[in-house]
C-alpha cells in the first residue's frame, strides 16, 4: 500500500480559532483501500481534523497552517468552486446522527439522487435507477418501494444506510466516517461497520474512521492514529498497536476499555484520570498532567512524533522505559 502515492496526505496541519490553536501539526497519510482509525477521547480534535479536510469547519474555525493534499491539490487553499466538485465525488463524509443530516421533508430517494445529479450529467430516470441500485447495495429492503419514503419512516440503522448510499453514490476514493455508529445499538453498529468494510473492499475505497471505540478499531481498521490535545501521539498498524502500545495515553485507553486488544476480559478497568489538557498555555507534553511516568523533561517541550519502527511512530520521551516495563505495571494514575 505504502508504495503508491497516498489518496490523502495531511502535512503539518494546523486548525484553530482566533488566538487559539486546536489541531497542531498533524501529519497523516491514507492510501487506496486502507482503513485508518483516528481515536481519542472527546475534545482531542478528531472531528475538527476530519472536517478540515473538506473545509467544513464550524464558524470561527479555520485552517491556520499546513496542507491537505488530495489528487495533487492542496484542499486547504483550493478555490471554493473546485473544492465543491471534490466534496461528495472524490471525498465523501458520513456524520454521527443521520436524522439531522437528512432533510425531513424530502423523500430519501430524491436526496440521494440530488447528490448524484450535482456531480454527474444524468437524467432523472437514470438517477432514480442508480439510487435504487445503491439502496439495495447498502441493504435497504424493498429498495424500489422505499425510494419515496421519508427519513422518519426509517429506523436509525436504516437512516445511516441511506447516508452511506448517499456518500458512495459518486464512487469517492476516500470516505470519512465521523462516529458513524454513535446513536445505534450494538448489533446495528456491527452491521453498519461490516457494511462499510465490505464497501471499502468492493469499491477499493479508503476510509478515515473517527471513533473512540477501540473495539471497532481492532475489528475494522488497518492502521490507527491516536490523538491527544490536538496532536497525534502514536500511529501504528492494528496488530502492533494492540500488542504493544507505545504511548502512555494509548496504554491508558487500552486499560480503560472492556477488552485487551480484541479479546474481552473480566479484569477490573482502570481509568485515565483528569481531563484533556487545555489548548491554552501549553508547555511540554500535553499529557504530562495525567501521566504516571512524567519526568521534568516532559514539562519542558512537546516530544516529537518519531519513527520507532517501519510504519510506527510515537511521541514520548519515556517510550523506551515504558516499553521495557511489564504490561501489568503500566497503570496511568492520578
Amino acid at each position: 500500500m505504502a508504495k503508491h502515492p497516498p489518496v490523502l496526505e495531511l502535512l503539518n496541519l494546523e486548525v484553530g480559532f482566533p488566538a487559539l490553536s486546536i489541531v497542531k501539526g498533524i501529519n497523516l497519510q491514507i492510501h487506496q483501500g486502507e482503513k485508518v482509525a483516528l481515536v481519542g477521547e472527546s475534545g482531542c480534535g478528531k472531528s475538527l481534523t476530519a472536517f478540515s479536510i473538506l473545509r467544513l469547519l464550524p464558524q470561527g474555525a479555520a485552517i491556520t497552517g499546513g496542507q491537505v493534499i488530495y489528487d495533487g491539490h492542496d484542499l486547504a487553499s483550493l478555490p471554493a468552486r473546485q473544492l465543491r466538485r471534490i466534496r461528495g465525488q472524490g471525498i465523501a463524509l458520513i456524520l454521527q446522527e443521520p436524522m439531522t443530516s437528512l432533510n425531513p421533508v424530502l423523500p430519501i430517494g430524491l436526496q440521494v439522487a440530488e447528490n448524484i445529479r450535482s456531480h454527474e450529467r444524468i437524467s432523472r430516470r437514470a438517477a432514480k435507477e442508480r439510487v435504487i441500485e445503491l439502496l439495495d447495495m447498502v441493504g435497504i429492503p424493498n429498495a424500489r418501494a422505499r425510494y419515496d419514503a421519508y427519513p422518519h419512516n426509517f429506523s436509525g440503522g436504516m437512516r445511516q444506510r441511506v447516508m452511506i448510499a448517499m456518500a458512495i453514490a459518486c464512487n469517492p476514493r476516500l470516505l470519512i466516517a465521523d462516529e458513524p455508529t454513535t446513536a445505534l445499538d450494538v448489533t446495528i453498529q456491527a452491521q453498519v461497520m461490516d457494511l462499510l468494510e465490505g464497501l471499502c473492499d468492493r469499491l477499493n475505497m479508503a476510509m478515515l474512521l473517527i471513533t473512540h471505540d477501540l473495539g471497532a478499531v481492532a475489528q475494522w481498521a488497518d492502521r490507527v492514529a491516536v490523538m491527544y490535545a490536538g496532536r497525534i501521539v502514536e500511529e501504528a498498524p492494528i496488530d502492533a498497536f494492540f500488542a504493544a502500545p507505545q504511548h502512555p495515553y494509548s496504554q491508558g485507553l487500552m486499560q480503560s476499555s472492556v477488552g485487551e486488544g480484541w479479546h474481552y476480559s473480566d479484569r477490573r478497568l482502570s481509568e485515565v484520570p483528569g481531563t484533556v489538557h487545555s489548548a491554552r498555555g501549553e508547555a511540554g507534553c500535553a499529557f504530562a498532567p495525567r501521566c504516571a511516568a512524567v519526568r521534568p523533561t516532559c514539562r519542558q517541550a512537546p516530544p516529537p512524533l518519531e519513527l520507532i519502527a517501519p510504519g510506527r511512530r510515537a511521541a514520548c520521551f519515556r517510550r523506551e522505559a515504558l516499553s521495557a516495563t511489564p504490561k501489568e505495571t503500566l497503570r496511568v494514575t492520578a
